[in-house]
């Protein structure tokens, strides 16, 4: 473990900040270039993966023949640790945009590079702000763009998971798109909520098949709820 640590201070971390500052500056960069339906997605994408393979974290994936590319889909996750991000990011192989909270804007550099490339920040301090948010997200949602959002709204604390909000399944039923589910197992074994620095280990992404509306119809919100939550629970063990 002391070699470990040795490694992680000064290979590990250098190396990150080094990749995290190169990513955020290509995506500013290709997005103020016209790029940003493309820069949004792949620089994160790579700095997600270089992010596992340095700290010595797999993640294996199943699933992901239940998604097409071509199609408009609202991610929902449960919310383990920090790395839920890089394994989304890097693995689940889609282009999407997250849906975050506003004052995550206030992250040097990586802030600014969510907002030009289209990120949707939350804010809803005001009907104006929620009216604005929600034209963000449309104008996002089209041509197979996607959105990813934690319904659980922060990392857990105890590994379990937790209510979901329904702020993801409104944009849903907003706007008639499939949801799927997507369970994360062992990210909170690798960088639990408090910790500053990561474990090796596995993190097992399962990409669950989408929720439809009735055809015909809308989503119901309480039913898309309780689906989605039950289909993430189904993929984690010993909470099933």
């Amino acid at each position: 473990m002391l070699f470990y640590r040795i490694y992680q201070f000064f290979i590990a971390i250098p190396i990150l900040l080094v990749v995290t500052i190169v990513a955020a500056l290509s995506t500013i960069l290709g997005s103020m270039l016209g790029f940003s339906r493309s820069m949004g997605y792949w620089p994160g994408h790579i700095w997600a993966r270089i992010f596992c393979f340095v700290s010595f974290v797999r993640v294996k994936v199943s699933g992901r023949e239940n998604i097409d590319a071509r199609t408009s889909y609202v991610f929902v996750a449960n919310h383990q640790g920090a790395y839920d991000i890089f394994s989304i990011y890097g693995y689940l192989g889609h282009n999407f945009r997250w849906m975050m909270k506003k004052g995550l804007m206030k992250i040097p550099l990586v802030g600014y590079s969510c907002k030009a490339s289209g990120h949707i920040l939350v804010d809803n301090s005001t009907p104006s702000a929620t009216r604005t948010t929600m034209a963000t997200a449309k104008k996002q949602l089209s041509g197979g763009m996607s959105v990813v959002v934690f319904p659980e709204g922060a990392r857990t604390t105890d590994g379990r998971m937790h209510p979901f909000r329904r702020g993801a399944y409104s944009l849903a039923m907003e706007f008639g798109l499939p949801v799927v589910p997507v369970t994360i197992d062992g990210a909170y074994k690798v960088l639990p909520r408090g910790s500053l620095l990561p474990r090796p280990g596995v993190i097992r992404l399962t990409i669950h098949k989408p929720i439809h509306a009735p055809e015909g119809g809308r989503h119901e919100l309480a039913t898309l709820m309780e689906q989605s939550y039950k289909a993430i629970e189904s993929a984690l063990p010993g909470q099933a």
